[in-house]
């Protein structure tokens, strides 16, 4: 699995770094390394919805704070079927 994150102008302001890093976190707690790749992405077009991160074809609206749920319900989710 792919996982790009914008680390554009918008998106950096609204918290990019730490959703990274905090991905990074989360990945690793999770022994997922062989199966997720992260990438960062300049600019994707929304930056209204930052920080954008897109897996596949879906971008989804991500902030620091609901980085774990969206890990949860979006990654692991999709990483053990």
């Amino acid at each position: 699995m792919i996982i790009v994150v914008c680390i554009g102008s918008s998106c950096h302001l609204k918290g990019a770094q730490r959703v990274v890093e905090k991905l990074q976190q989360l990945v690793l707690e999770n022994h997922l390394e062989e199966k997720v790749i992260l990438n960062g992405s300049f600019c994707m077009g929304n930056c209204t919805k930052g920080v954008c991160v897109q897996i596949g074809e879906t971008t989804y609206s991500v902030s620091p704070e609901s980085v774990e749920t969206f890990f949860q319900n979006e990654v692991l989710h999709a990483v053990r079927q």
